[in-house]
């Protein structure tokens, strides 16, 4: 890495390596290194660990009134492939990692790469300059994911939801039917509705069953009042709909 991009690297992740090689390791994919072990695979193993730690850590500190479930279920939406790789492409660590030739010339990087790099760059803080620096860099990028996850109540498990507030609310069991599929077996989608009962809800496509019934379970809940979707397009839970309270 060349001086500019080490001081880039150094900014996005709030610290001064005393250890460049270090940082260097961190942002060196097993497609380029000259071996695994120089890769930023063994990085990447403790900074998932770290990275667990500090957000169990966060949620016991921060949610005091919630029970050991619930603190599950956000852990879980928070510390995600997904939620990784989108903090790494938010701090644009993608145009920093080496790569080789064959995930260089790619137009887009596979999201577990790039949620790879945020755990290795995660292991480097941690070796170089401790607990502390690492917690900084984990909270500042995923606070705002945390109270997301935390106030939606669902953490994108519609069906669950659906099936917990059919039951308490309606007295009613969810099922999900498969409407039509499309599409060669390899790439197949599916069109999946929710009945209860009499009612029919909106149907909804997704690339999966499982997805599928996931949208249809949202539909579901948004037509009874379950769920409502705020201005930025957050999607919050009701334990009960307005007209069942009445």
């Amino acid at each position: 890495m060349d001086p500019k991009e080490i001081r880039t690297a150094e900014r996005l992740s709030g610290h001064r390596f005393a250890d460049k090689e270090l940082l260097e390791q961190a942002l060196t994919h097993a497609s380029v290194a000259p071996s695994r072990l120089q890769s930023n695979e063994r990085l990447e193993f403790l900074g998932d660990a770290v990275l667990g730690l500090v957000i169990c850590e966060y949620l016991y500190e921060h949610y005091t009134d919630l029970l050991e479930g619930d603190l599950t279920k956000i852990k879980s939406s928070v510390v995600s492939r997904r939620t990784c790789a989108d903090i790494a492409d938010e701090l644009g660590l993608d145009e920093l990692l080496r790569l080789g030739k064959g995930l260089a010339e790619r137009e887009s990087l596979p999201r577990s790469v790039l949620a790879a790099v945020y755990e290795s760059l995660i292991g480097a803080l941690l070796v170089d300059g401790g607990l502390d620096v690492a917690r900084r860099f984990i909270v500042k990028g995923m606070k705002r994911t945390i109270t997301q996850a935390a106030g939606s109540g669902h953490q994108h498990n519609f069906k669950s939801v659906l099936q917990q507030s059919a039951q308490e609310v309606l007295r009613q069991q969810p099922q999900y039917l498969v409407l039509d599929e499309k599409g060669p077996d390899h790439a197949k989608c599916f069109e999946v509705c929710v009945e209860m009962g009499a009612t029919r809800y909106p149907s909804c496509w997704g690339p999966s069953k499982k997805q599928a019934e996931q949208l249809a379970a949202l539909q579901a809940l948004f037509e009874l009042g379950f769920a409502e979707q705020d201005d930025d397009g957050e999607i919050r839970v009701c334990r009960r709909p307005p007209a069942l309270t009445q």
